[in-house]
């Protein structure tokens, strides 16, 4: 039975996942407390990875490296930057990029040095299946939305989400960001802290990886209004909803 990961950056976009663990144990290394136990009949390991590419990517090999990970699920919040990605919206990630990777005059703006490409593709057949998680998910939460500052009902998008150790706010760096990805052939949807790094881990390890994220912003100067209100009456029963229906849905 392959073990699964599952990785969140704040203790909000976690909530209610560890509850669903039975026989949970908890392991304290690196700092972090990684629980183990069974969900849906799967061997799983929930831990928080903290903020930011360089903690993600430490979190993933203590994962893989420690707990015998063979998957990875990263769940978790986004900004939206995608025309038509609004708040409340959810992202499955096809790719990741680092926005902030720039190397040159010695690589390409955005090609990770050495390894002659700029995105790293998630899992196919992982990503497949939480599309279809997330839809079912949302659909059991259907009136959930009205219950919040949400107009409208959450759409579901795939595409590619682009990671940088910044937390972007300001229009005008949202559009240089999404300019510069745009002129080197790149269109994400929306812009976090981590997932790029775990992406590149999993990829140097040969790991499944698929990731969610709930939009809660534009990446605008009211990203910060109400972000924690927002991971706790949207992100998170989101997440927990979504989760859920993967785990039913993920072959062992």
């Amino acid at each position: 039975m392959a073990k699964l990961a599952i990785v969140s950056a704040l203790l909000d976009e976690q909530k209610g996942l560890l509850d669903q663990l039975q026989q949970p144990t908890k392991r304290i290394r690196a700092g972090r407390s990684f629980w183990s136990g069974q969900w849906a009949g799967h061997d799983v390991v929930l831990v928080l990875s903290k903020v930011g590419k360089v903690a993600a990517a430490s979190t993933t090999v203590t994962l893989i490296e420690a707990f015998g990970v063979e998957r990875v699920l990263f769940t978790g919040v986004a900004g939206g930057i995608g025309e038509g990605v609004k708040v409340g919206d959810v992202v499955v990630a096809d790719a990741f990029i680092q926005h902030d990777m720039d190397s040159g005059p010695l690589f390409p703006r955005y090609e990770i040095p050495l390894y002659g490409r700029s995105t790293l593709d998630c899992d196919a057949s992982l990503s497949a299946i939480l599309f279809e998680a997330v839809k079912l998910g949302l659909t059991g939460v259907g009136d959930h939305f009205h219950r919040t500052s949400l107009l409208e009902a959450p759409n579901v998008h795939r595409g590619l989400i682009a990671s940088g150790d910044q937390f972007v706010c300001d229009p005008s760096d949202v559009d240089c960001l999404r300019a510069g990805l745009q002129s080197a052939g790149h269109a994400p949807l929306a812009v976090e802290m981590e997932g790029a790094a775990v992406a590149q881990v999993c990829y140097d390890y040969g790991i499944p990886f698929a990731a969610v994220r709930t939009i809660s912003d534009r990446a605008d100067a009211q990203a910060h209004m109400d972000f924690s209100a927002f991971v706790q009456q949207v992100a998170s029963p989101y997440a927990l909803a979504i989760v859920s229906q993967f785990m039913k849905k993920l072959q062992k």
